[in-house]
């Protein structure tokens, strides 16, 4: 009886602590999707407000807005081929830990250009307008050489498996088109050995008596070839059932005994 309460008490602890780590696991999961949403609707809350500063505030405050728009947008999308691309593809591992290297760099840019954007003084931005489009192009072009080069994998390895596909396709249709008349060209063949002056003297087999018999042992002859009864011959659901002969004693039939 101790033995059973002890049994039952340590399934519901474990009960218990399954549980709880489900409850965990749920509660974190949610707090992630949570998360994930308000960074997004963040991202486009910024991005929706860099466009409008960059159409509605001309100057430096405008550019700035431009720079930022373009840093990210080059960057998201990179991030996205690369993230696409990695789960089927393990040879971008190494493109992906450059591109986390990269965006330490864009995320410093982006920083850099939001701190500008509540500075007062305008010729100071003007003054370090050269430098940060530098470092935009660079990071710009660094990003776009990924993203390319991801795509430009992705197609070559689509291509050759078309390619690959399509051979196999080929071989299979001219498999499926490849179909031989065997047993009617055994009986040309049979047929052209028989005939007068094939393989021997003309008429050799075909006279009367005993002048025309063969001179080779009688099993060397071809055998006769017979008919195949269509009883036996296999048929195939496309093939039409064959018509019956009208019976002699049928219909009208019965005139010709009465003569």
């Amino acid at each position: 009886m101790e033995a059973a309460v002890a049994i039952f008490g340590l399934l519901f602890v474990l009960f218990v602590v399954a549980g709880v780590f489900l409850t965990v696991r749920a509660v974190q999961a949610a707090k992630r999707g949570v998360d994930r949403k308000v960074a997004q609707a963040r991202r486009t809350v910024e991005d929706t407000t860099l466009r409008a500063r960059q159409f509605t505030q001309p100057g430096v405050v405008g550019e700035l807005a431009q720079l930022r728009l373009s840093l990210r947008t080059s960057m998201r999308a990179t991030q996205e081929v690369l993230r696409s691309g990695s789960s089927g593809d393990a040879s971008l591992d190494e493109a992906v830990r450059l591109f986390e290297r990269l965006s330490a760099h864009g995320r410093e840019l982006d920083d850099d250009l939001r701190r500008l954007e509540s500075e007062p003084s305008k010729a100071s931005i003007a003054d370090r307008l050269p430098e940060l489009r530098e470092r935009l192009e660079r990071i710009t072009h660094s990003a776009e050489s990924l993203r390319w080069a991801a795509r430009d994998r992705a197609r070559k390895f689509a291509e050759d498996d078309l390619a690959a596909l399509s051979d196999q396709i080929d071989v299979e249709a001219g498999a499926l088109r490849h179909w031989t008349d065997a047993p009617v060209g055994r009986e040309h063949e049979w047929e052209q050995t028989r005939a007068p002056g094939a393989g021997g003297e003309p008429g050799a087999g075909l006279g009367t008596g005993g002048k025309g018999r063969a001179r080779g042992p009688v099993e060397d002859e071809a055998p006769a070839i017979t008919a195949q009864d269509p009883r036996t011959r296999p048929t195939y659901p496309w093939e039409k059932s064959p018509r019956r002969e009208p019976s002699r004693w049928g219909k009208g039939g019965g005139g010709g005994r009465a003569g």
